[in-house]
């Protein structure tokens, strides 16, 4: 029950909740207050003091406004709202005393820091503080910390905000943050020298409001107003997280995470925000033919000859959509192979989703569900490797008192769980549980990850997960590991023989997929972005754009469409993914019925009206599967190596170094453990 109160802030008479605080009540009025520790997504910690504001009838000292709430205050003498002042003389006096305490000990560091141009430090030192200082102390100095390859440090600069120390142990579930000292020896630190172990690290770097915590790779690059900024999507998972693409003439120079509350809120995985220098090496840049054994350098009219002459020859042609394909690709594909008399298949690992059953594989509950969850059950799944994000949510749910259950191999996901068993007998027990009133009338989720789908039985657990499901009226998420997936079924690209129709090709079309071992004998013509396993295998290289250099169309885990926009352009001679099928085709004398990406949008919403909905879920129908028999297989999750996962990522030395740490640090356990 909301618990609804009026306050005059600034002469402005507004209603709020009483549970707001009065940061929060005064954004609701549209006025800013300045801070450094606050921020909505993390605890309170209320120990800048920028924030203060006057509150008439109050103590005669300013009141931290992020620390109070609207029902702590007393209304008027005659019961008038209470009055909330942020620019009287009172209110301006203690923000330059704030600036000027701050500003003791910080650095002249501007000239060199990496944060200038965008440091909050800096702006509300020009809005809110004085011209000089009284202060002619020396300025103290601080030793930098080593948290790894990813977040530099410059603790000279840290005004102890704790925003990072929050972060850590509150939303990534790592403890290896903390203050030490007090007064002026006070200082952020990491316990006995640790470096930081999180794939979520790197939203430190954001969260520092002065330049204390820079991002390493990025380090003396370039300045924030040389970028261009180009609003995106993230493929590196199937989460959909929302980002931000800063370039620099042609070049990514880095990712940065945009807010979206129904996905990512405001936070990205360390593979997404840093696997930039992956787009940069081992590109694809000309088309390549294979003479004699090895591949040579060719023209695009000389490819894409061979190309067609290929699929003209071919008994049973076959096309495979890869990871990281947009669904104008995948659509594109389909058309030009199944023209030719041939198959197509997206399920490259395996997965056994259902075709044309959109609530089996793109689920029937939103991300944000888990928010509110109470109880969440996970069947074979790593939501830790598999979506980061996701995993912090569910941390979120936890701490909040949701109770959580894992059928699947036992594995650290920063927070507690109840271990059902790691096998089909285990899932089989939950099913046999039928339906718990006490959960019934609870919000609870089931959620599945693609490890459980890619044994033979897979069809039998996903039924098996519908029935946990429906018994228990739970909303269900299929976590998916591969960004291409949801939407290349929802154009259908499948066959009811799977992969194993592409096994028994002459002639593959393999659109980016370097997930996948092609056997000896078949020809087969690679469209991607990088040299990667697929490349190698192939005798017809067609160069293509990656994700930041071309528009692209992507439906997340959940079943959400959404844009993926241009950010450069693709090296060399590649061309975007669309056109190249649609010059083959021309070569082929099939020529797709479309010129342009609005063309082939236009085509692929008649065909696909949902795909025109962008950044909404459709509620997909409940239609349940036939439950077949389970094996007696354990449960194997998917990711391997969470930074490898992709050929963008394999092409990237910082992830390299990042998996080869991320093993060292597993593989050295010490004796005591």
């Amino acid at each position: 029950m909301s618990d609804l109160r009026k306050v005059n802030i600034d002469g402005q008479e507004i209603e709020v909740d009483g549970a707001m605080t009065l940061i929060q009540a005064c954004e609701q009025a549209g006025v800013e207050v300045p801070r450094f520790c606050y921020h909505e997504r993390l605890s309170i910690a209320g120990n800048c003091r920028m924030c203060l504001v006057e509150v008439v009838g109050g103590p005669p000292k300013p009141a931290a406004s992020c620390a109070m709430q609207v029902r702590d205050l007393r209304p008027g003498p005659e019961g008038q709202p209470p009055v909330v002042k942020t620019n009287s003389p009172m209110v301006k006096k203690a923000r330059e005393g704030v600036m000027e305490f701050l500003l003791i000990n910080h650095p002249l560091d501007c000239p060199i820091c990496d944060q200038g141009g965008e440091c909050d430090l800096q702006d509300q030192a020009m809005a809110y503080g004085l011209s000089g200082t009284r202060f002619k102390e020396a300025k103290r100095a601080v030793d930098d910390l080593d948290l790894g390859p990813l977040v530099g440090t410059a603790m000279t600069r840290c005004i102890s905000c704790t925003r990072c120390v929050r972060f850590t142990s509150e939303v990534a579930g790592i403890t290896q943050m903390g203050q030490t000292g007090r007064g002026e020896d006070a200082e952020i630190t990491s316990y006995l020298n640790q470096t930081l172990d999180s794939n979520l690290q790197g939203n430190i770097i954001d969260l520092c409001p002065v330049g204390a915590l820079t991002s390493k790779p990025y380090a003396f690059t370039a300045r924030p107003w040389e970028l261009t900024k180009t609003e995106s999507i993230d493929v590196m998972d199937a989460l959909g997280a929302n980002i931000r693409v800063d370039t620099k003439g042609r070049e990514v120079m880095r990712f940065l995470p945009r807010n979206h509350d129904g996905i990512n809120e405001e936070w990205i995985s360390d593979k997404t925000r840093f696997v930039w220098d992956g787009l940069r090496r081992q590109r694809l840049d000309q088309p390549y033919v294979r003479e004699n054994g090895k591949l040579r350098p060719a023209t695009w009219p000389e490819a894409l000859t061979k190309a067609a002459e290929a699929l003209k020859g071919a008994e049973k042609p076959a096309g495979i959509v890869g990871d990281l394909a947009s669904v104008e690709a995948a659509y594109a594909l389909k058309h030009l192979i199944e023209g030719q008399g041939g198959v197509v298949e997206c399920r490259t690992d395996g997965a056994k989703l259902p075709v044309g059953n959109r609530g089996a594989y793109a689920g029937t509950a939103r991300i944000e569900d888990i928010d509110s969850a109470e109880r969440i059950l996970m069947i074979g799944t790593n939501p830790r490797d598999e979506a980061p994000v996701l995993n912090a949510r569910i941390r979120k749910a936890w701490v909040q008192g949701a109770e959580v259950a894992l059928v699947g191999s036992k594995v650290e996901l920063t927070y507690d769980y109840h271990h059902v068993g790691d096998d089909r007998a285990a899932l089989q027990q939950v099913v046999d549980m039928g339906g718990d009133d006490e959960i019934k009338g609870k919000p609870s989720l089931v959620i599945i990850g693609q490890g459980a789908l890619q044994e033979a039985d897979g069809a039998a657990v996903l039924a098996a997960a519908q029935t946990v499901a429906a018994n228990t009226e739970s909303g269900l998420i299929v976590l998916h590991t591969a960004a291409s997936r949801v939407g290349a079924m929802d154009v259908d690209a499948t066959n009811p023989a799977g992969m194993d129709a592409v096994s028994a090709a002459d002639v593959i079309y393999n659109l980016g997929a370097d997930e996948v071992e092609i056997g000896e004998g078949g020809f087969v013509i690679y469209q991607g972005s990088h040299g990667d396993r697929g490349a190698h295998r192939a005798d017809v290289i067609l160069p293509a754009a990656a994700y930041t250099e071309e528009n692209g169309l992507f439906v997340n885990t959940e079943g959400r469409p959404q844009l993926a926009m241009r950010a450069g352009f693709a090296p060399g001679e590649a061309k975007e993914n669309w056109a190249i099928l649609r010059a083959l085709s021309a070569e082929l004398g099939a020529t797709l019925p479309f010129d342009s990406l609005a063309q082939l949008r236009t085509a692929l919403i008649k065909a696909v009206p949902h795909l025109a909905r962008i950044d909404e879920v459709v509620e997909n129908d409940v239609q349940a599967l036939q439950t077949g028999s389970l094996g007696k297989a354990a449960f194997r999750n998917t990711i391997k190596d969470f930074y490898l996962t992709n050929p963008i990522a394999r092409a990237s030395q910082l992830m390299a170094e990042l998996s080869a740490q991320s093993q060292a640090r597993t593989a050295g356990k010490i004796a005591a453990e």
